[in-house]
C-alpha cells in the first residue's frame, strides 16, 4: 500500500509491542522506519521498466529475509538508545513492523513475493486499493492520541486503531467475495464463459468493485457497487491481442508481464508500436502499467528495452463518475 499507510502501520505496531517499556516516540519512530524499509527497493534500477515493476516487492518483501534482518535492526536500535536489556522486545517489535509491511501489501492486487527464496509467486488478494483512507485514518488517529498525551491509557487508542484497521481489511475480503459471486451470476446469465475472474476495489473505497474476466481471446470489464439495486453487471468485451502475444511470447519482458499479471494482460497496436498492459491496475482504456514491447513491421520486432507508457484517466471526469457510481447510479464508465 501507500507509504503513509505502511509508516502508520509500523509505528502503531511498534507502540503496541513496546508499550510503556520505552519512550513512545522511540517505539513509533523505529516502528515507522521498519514499516517503510521494504519499499526502499524502488530506488534500485533493475535494468528496464518491466524488471523494475516485477522485481519490486520481491526480495525486500520476503518474510524470511525480513525475519533475518529484524535482530540486526534491533541490535542497532538498542545500541543507539542504550537499551540492550530490551533487545528481545525490540526484536519482536521490529520483526512485526517489518513483516506486516509485505502482508499488508499482499492484500492489494499488485503482487508481493512473500515466500522467496522458496517460490517467486506474486501473492495478491486484491481486496483493498493501494490508498484507502478508511484503513489508514484509524491508525493515524490512534498514534496521534497515544503520542499526544502522557496518560498511559492513551495507548489503548493505538490498540483500537490497529483493531479497526484490521477489521476493515477483513471486511474488504467479505465485500470482494460478494462482488465475485454477483459477477459469476451475471456472466453465466449472459452466456459468457471465461477462464479467470477477479474483483478489485476502485480507488479509495471498498464499495465499488471493478470486475475483470479473461478468456484467451478477450477480456470483459464491468463494475458492481454494493449499493446497486440489482445483481446484474453490464460487461464490455475487449480484444486481448492473442496473435500479438503468440508472436512475442518468447520475448523475456513479455514473459515476465504474463507471469506477474497472472494472465490478466492484453496486447494491442498503437501508432506502429506493440503495447502490453497489466489489466489489474487501471480500467479501460487507461492502465498504469502499459509497456512498449515491440515495433510492428511485417512482423513484431521486440525492443531491446521495453518502455513504460502507462496512462491515467482525466480525474475531472473519473472522480465524479466514481462517486456517483459507488452510490449505485447505473452510469457507464468513462472511456
Amino acid at each position: 500500500m501507500d507509504s503513509v499507510s505502511q509508516l502508520a502501520l509500523g509505528a502503531a505496531v511498534g507502540l503496541a509491542v513496546m508499550g510503556r517499556r520505552t519512550a513512545r516516540w522511540k517505539a513509533a519512530l523505529w516502528g515507522g522506519i521498519a514499516g517503510t524499509l521494504p519499499d526502499l527497493d524502488v530506488l534500485i534500477d533493475f535494468g528496464d521498466a518491466v524488471r523494475n515493476m516485477t522485481y519490486h516487492r520481491s526480495a525486500s518483501h520476503a518474510l524470511l529475509y525480513l525475519s533475518l534482518a529484524a535482530p540486526l535492526l534491533a541490535a542497532i536500535v538498542t545500541r543507539v538508545h542504550g537499551e540492550t536489556g530490551l533487545f528481545r522486545r525490540w526484536w519482536l517489535a521490529l520483526w512485526l513492523a517489518l513483516v506486516t509491511h509485505p502482508l499488508l501489501d499482499a492484500m492489494t492486487v499488485y503482487g508481493t513475493q512473500l515466500a522467496l527464496p522458496f517460490t517467486d509467486h506474486p501473492f495478491g488478494m486484491g481486496s483493498i486499493f493501494i490508498i484507502d483512507p478508511l484503513y489508514t485514518l484509524p491508525l493515524l488517529v490512534g498514534i496521534a492520541a497515544a503520542l499526544g498525551s502522557r496518560r498511559v491509557d492513551r495507548l489503548h487508542w493505538n490498540a483500537a486503531g490497529l483493531v479497526l484497521s484490521t477489521v476493515y481489511l477483513g471486511w474488504s475480503v467479505v465485500a470482494q467475495q460478494q462482488a465475485l459471486a454477483v459477477a459469476r451470476e451475471s456472466l453465466a446469465a449472459q452466456g459468457v464463459a471465461v477462464q479467470q475472474l477477479m474483483a478489485t476495489p476502485t480507488a479509495f473505497n471498498t464499495v465499488l468493485w471493478r470486475i475483470v474476466a479473461v478468456s484467451p481471446e478477450a477480456h470483459w470489464e464491468g463494475f458492481y457497487s454494493l449499493l446497486d439495486e440489482g445483481r446484474q453487471i453490464p460487461f464490455d468485451r475487449f480484444d486481448r491481442g492473442q496473435a500479438l502475444y503468440e508472436a512475442l511470447r518468447d520475448h523475456e519482458p513479455v514473459q515476465r508481464i504474463a507471469w506477474f499479471s497472472k494472465g490478466y494482460f492484453k496486447m494491442q497496436v498503437r501508432d506502429g508500436q506493440v503495447l502490453m498492459s497489466d489489466l489489474r491496475m487501471g480500467q479501460e482504456p487507461f492502465y498504469v502499467f502499459t509497456f512498449r514491447m515491440a515495433q510492428l513491421r511485417s512482423d513484431p520486432v521486440p525492443l531491446a528495452r521495453p518502455e513504460q507508457v502507462g496512462s491515467r484517466p482525466d480525474l475531472a471526469e473519473a472522480l465524479p463518475w466514481l462517486w456517483r457510481r459507488a452510490w449505485g447510479e447505473p452510469l457507464r464508465p468513462p472511456r
